[in-house]
């Protein structure tokens, strides 16, 4: 007997303990009702990250709303308008944050940037270029500073553009170009250090100042001076449906610094300038090729955009990047069309520029 309730006493004991180790494996109680329950109730998915839900929905008006960005402190509006498109990296960064905090608000909140993303770039990410075209053109800063200018005419030879414009003509390698590009192209003209040259006739070729040299100074000196260093011009090149009016521009450059901002003085007064020369244009069918120094979303080219089409946004393939060469983060360098239809545009590879040459197939 003593042994047996011995047993059951310990077989109590045993009850005890797992009636406490029980006790220890409860479920917690249910949210609000112990401290780490009541911190669960107050960092819920929808009141987690509310600082990247605030972020995000910053973002997406700064992009909604960047055409309201003023440009009278340090020309901000144009330098954001510029790098735009890269601002819609912050939208997969935001993601990633809002997924390791398992915020809900954060992930609902990014809904408004990567909409208004989409609204102004998604068109970039799909080919939208189609077979066939009429006429090919293709334009190039070749680069005053080119260490390959033979290397870099050939290549452009054997692209198959029909038209080729080309800018940052130096001097001293004018005559190179002019040798290995004569065989495929039996028409140029230059004009200071901007040129064309073509397989079909030119005509009525002048210059359009894109007043690089503006004010009384520049007034002051001779044309055969100012025509040294003229960065514009325009001709009629004769094709089978009739005369196309091509310019050729190279406009100024632009300077970023923490102080002053982007300076892009004298490129504004050229696309200014750029702009009332195309809308002056009696010809119905227009191709501008060139090196503007910027992208078509910076408004400071609003007349010539308000006018032309990007061969690149209607029927390209991406964004189109074309400098620096070595690693493309922009497209400066353009070409836009008027009473034509662009079929395809491209980058082609690099020269021994610091700009990649861009190329469109155009057709009536």
């Amino acid at each position: 007997m003593t042994q047996v309730d011995t047993a059951g006493t310990a077989q109590g004991d045993l009850d005890t303990a797992g009636t406490a180790q029980g006790g220890a494996g409860l479920p917690d109680a249910g949210p609000g009702e112990n401290g780490p329950g009541r911190t669960g109730a107050r960092t819920g998915p929808w009141k987690r990250g509310r600082v990247l839900a605030a972020v995000a929905l910053l973002l997406g008006l700064f992009l909604l709303l960047h055409a309201s960005i003023p440009n009278r402190v340090g020309n901000l509006g144009s330098l954001v308008e510029t790098f735009l498109p890269w601002f819609g990296l912050a939208i997969p960064v935001l993601l990633a944050g809002a997924l390791l905090r398992r915020s809900v608000l954060a992930v609902v909140a990014l809904l408004l940037p990567a909409v208004v993303w989409l609204n102004l770039f998604g068109g970039l990410l799909t080919d939208k270029s189609h077979p066939g075209g009429d006429l090919t053109v293709v334009s190039h800063n070749v680069g005053a500073d080119n260490p390959d200018a033979v290397g870099t005419a050939r290549a452009l030879a054997a692209s198959g553009a029909d038209v080729l414009a080309l800018e940052e003509l130096d001097p001293r390698a004018l005559r190179t170009y002019e040798k290995e590009l004569a065989a495929a192209y039996p028409h140029h003209e230059v004009l200071g250090t901007v040129g064309v040259w073509s397989r079909l006739p030119l005509s009525d070729t002048r210059t359009v100042d894109v007043e690089m040299d503006a004010g009384p100074l520049g007034d002051a000196k001779p044309a055969d001076v100012k025509l040294g260093y003229n960065r514009g011009l325009r001709t009629t090149v004769a094709t089978d449906h009739g005369p196309l009016a091509v310019y050729v521009a190279h406009l100024g450059s632009v300077r970023v610094n923490p102080r002053a901002g982007l300076s892009s003085g004298r490129r504004d007064a050229g696309a200014q300038a750029l702009g009332r020369a195309v809308a002056a244009e009696r010809n119905e069918r227009v191709v501008l090729l060139g090196d503007l120094n910027g992208t078509v979303d910076d408004r400071a080219y609003k007349d010539i955009t308000s006018r032309m089409r990007s061969a690149q946004e209607a029927a390209g393939d991406g964004f189109g990047f074309s400098w620096p060469a070595t690693f493309p983060v922009v497209r400066i360098d353009q070409i836009l069309v008027r009473g034509v239809e662009p079929e395809s545009s491209w980058v082609l590879p690099a020269t021994g520029s610091d700009h990649l040459p861009v190329a469109a197939r155009i057709s009536w």
